[in-house]
């Protein structure tokens, strides 16, 4: 086994172990504001790797591994645990051979890095001289493969649009940095996504905010997408079947609302549920006609503002509207 991989492997178990400490054995540690289990830190892995996290998942060590009145006997228990449990997957790695690091890793950081130049070649009409990092990590943490049909993995990190079916796409990785970046959002937000598509976008905010909530008009996609991203580990966002026009009032207001369709004009409705300072980002635009992507802004005294900042070229938002 590499340097690298070895390398890979330590990083995850401080990250695994350091909850463990810190939370009296259980598996599983925090980021930002959302649980990232091992089966999430290594679903990007090998295999093997994937299923034995899986299984140590299900485990709560608190019944394996008496907890000591000595504070100091325990931190000795816990560092035990670390060097079992990394011995255990390095040998699993020599096993089965084959990396243990994302093969995809390396396409992601050329998309990032793509994105980076693409944004700052375009700063002048975006009105930022570049990504804040938080942005670009999110981009870069992401598996954009795991949203795109299987066909089309090769494809993934391509800065292009790609079909989902259905009719849909997944958007071009600059348009989602973009529109994200735009919406300004922090870790205490909550977000509505009007067209959950593949996910990606809703995957992308909700390395970003506290909940995303997003909105699907078809059916069959909707239901596709929230086993996708159940499976990847993304419990705080929620879908469902809707007309994304109309909003979601049961969670409103929105600290920022994002549209990945273009609408023949800004819907009422989302305005409506737009907290005051919170920021919307929509294309707007008929289908054959140019769409500029729209930064709207509520003020605090709920004025509206808003500004245009890019052409750009969207399915159309569907719907009775």
């Amino acid at each position: 086994m590499d340097g690298a991989c070895s390398g890979v492997v330590a990083a995850r178990i401080e990250a695994l172990t350091f909850r463990m400490e810190m939370n009296d054995g259980t598996v599983g540690y925090w980021s930002g504001t959302r649980r990232w289990t091992l089966t999430r830190l290594c679903q990007d892995g090998h295999p093997i790797l994937r299923q034995c996290g899986e299984i140590i998942d299900r485990f709560d060590l608190r019944e394996v591994w008496p907890k000591r009145k000595n504070a100091s006997q325990s931190v000795v228990d816990m560092n035990s645990i670390r060097w079992l449990l990394l011995i255990v997957l390095v040998l699993i790695g020599s096993v089965y051979g084959g990396p243990l690091d994302d093969e995809y890793a390396a396409q992601r950081r050329r998309m990032v890095r793509t994105i980076d130049a693409d944004v700052k070649a375009t700063s002048a009409r975006l009105g930022e001289p570049g990504l804040e990092a938080r942005v670009l990590a999110a981009m870069g943490s992401v598996p954009r493969h795991e949203f795109v049909p299987s066909g089309l993995r090769h494809l993934a990190y391509a800065n292009r649009p790609l079909p989902i079916g259905y009719g849909q796409t997944i958007s071009q990785p600059y348009i989602v940095a973009v529109m994200t970046a735009l919406l300004d959002v922090d870790n205490q937000d909550i977000v509505l996504e009007v067209g959950t598509g593949s996910g990606y976008q809703a995957a992308v905010l909700a390395e970003l905010v506290q909940r995303v909530y997003s909105i699907e008009i078809i059916p069959e996609l909707a239901q596709l997408t929230q086993k996708q991203l159940r499976r990847l580990g993304y419990d705080n966002i929620e879908t469902r079947v809707g007309d994304g026009y109309y909003g979601w009032e049961e969670h409103a207001p929105f600290d920022a609302i994002i549209v990945t369709a273009a609408a023949s004009h800004i819907p009422p409705p989302l305005l409506r549920q737009l907290k005051p300072t919170g920021r919307m980002v929509i294309p707007v635009g008929g289908p054959f006609l140019t769409q500029q992507l729209m930064l709207v802004h509520k003020t605090a005294e709920g004025r509206v503002k808003m500004r245009q900042v890019l052409p750009v070229a969207f399915v159309p938002l569907k719907g009775k509207h």
